[in-house]
């Protein structure tokens, strides 16, 4: 009689013995080759078949944000995604800054000279009665305007970059003419050679030619220069007329609340005539004077006393005529 039990099974094929490879010091799941492609199916991450090395699927805590469902071999394609990535950024960096370079060169060699600005300067003053160059700018006013348009005035070439790359975006956003940031040099080059103009192609040309500008005069001569044709309101062209015309005193002999007040004015001086808006103009003194502050020219205690003081406008029936040419007084009674 035949014994019960289960017939014997057919042997398997023989299991190859595996050595640890050279430099593990925690040998990995090593299968037989034959093994090895059914298991890739079962376990997850990533075989490789030819060498029978297996990368586990990343954990939990090294899956960022929105990737919980990140496929096998997750780290390992996402550090290839980041290297192109990478390398896109660092070309498309390059080509923009070749193309920017290329084409401020050309706006250099397209604006007219720095050289001619002295002049342009002189027959604009003299265009509205006014001696160019008119007495020294005083330093009450070249610290109040420094501080409120342009702070880093003594050390940028002209130009402000991250402001002028700002007003880029602006225009980009349809917003160009309302960013602001243009620097005194900036704002001298548009008087004297694109006055009225708020285009791009004003704006670019006045950056270029604001390094020129700062390339061929010192900033003592921008500033004369600059105060020696701005518009300061009720008809006064340059510093020395509104210093006589508003106060009837020489630039030389501004008071502090004076010279913030002429200072603040440049930017719009028909909002901020003292005249005709007191309480604007004094809103826009009390402004410059925070900026001296936060420049560390005043301390705040100085501020205050200087804004607490009048400011000592003259009747129009007293204003004076400005300084003629070689003289650091006032002219005559307007009369």
């Amino acid at each position: 009689m035949w014994g019960r039990g289960r017939a014997a099974e057919p042997a398997g094929p023989a299991m190859a013995t595996f050595r640890a490879r050279d430099g593990d010091t925690v040998p990995g799941p090593i299968l037989p080759h034959d093994l090895l492609r059914r298991s890739h199916d079962i376990l997850p991450g990533n075989w490789d078949v030819e060498d029978g090395s297996y990368d586990p699927p990343p954990r939990s805590w090294d899956i960022p944000p929105g990737f919980d469902d990140a496929p096998p071999g997750y780290p390992r394609r996402l550090r290839r995604r980041l290297g192109r990535m990478v390398r896109r950024m660092v070309t498309m960096f390059f080509v923009f800054g070749v193309a920017a370079a290329a084409g401020f060169g050309m706006l250099l060699i397209a604006t007219p000279s720095a050289g001619q600005a002295w002049a342009l300067a002189r027959a604009q003053a003299g265009a509205h009665g006014v001696a160019f160059p008119g007495p020294p700018v005083p330093s009450r006013f070249s610290e109040a305007l420094i501080a409120t348009e342009d702070h880093r005035f003594y050390s940028d070439p002209g130009i402000d970059p991250i402001a002028a790359g700002r007003v880029i975006v602006g225009y980009l956003t349809g917003t160009g003419p309302e960013q602001g940031g243009a620097t005194i040099t900036q704002q001298l080059a548009k008087m004297l050679y694109t006055p009225g103009q708020s285009s791009f192609s004003a704006e670019a040309e006045q950056v270029a030619l604001a390094v020129k500008l700062s390339f061929t005069y010192s900033k003592t001569q921008i500033l004369q220069m600059y105060a020696g044709i701005a518009y300061f309101g009720q008809n006064y062209y340059g510093l020395g007329a509104a210093s006589c015309g508003y106060f009837g005193v020489p630039p030389a002999q501004l008071t502090w609340p004076q010279a913030a007040l002429l200072a603040g004015a440049v930017q719009a001086p028909s909002v901020y005539d003292p005249l005709t808006n007191p309480a604007q103009a004094h809103a826009r003194e009390a402004h410059v004077f925070s900026r001296l502050v936060a420049t560390g020219t005043l301390t705040q205690a100085q501020a205050d006393a200087a804004l607490a003081q009048s400011l000592h406008l003259v009747p129009t029936s007293q204003s004076r005529m400005p300084p003629p040419a070689g003289s650091a007084g006032c002219g005559g009674l307007k009369g």
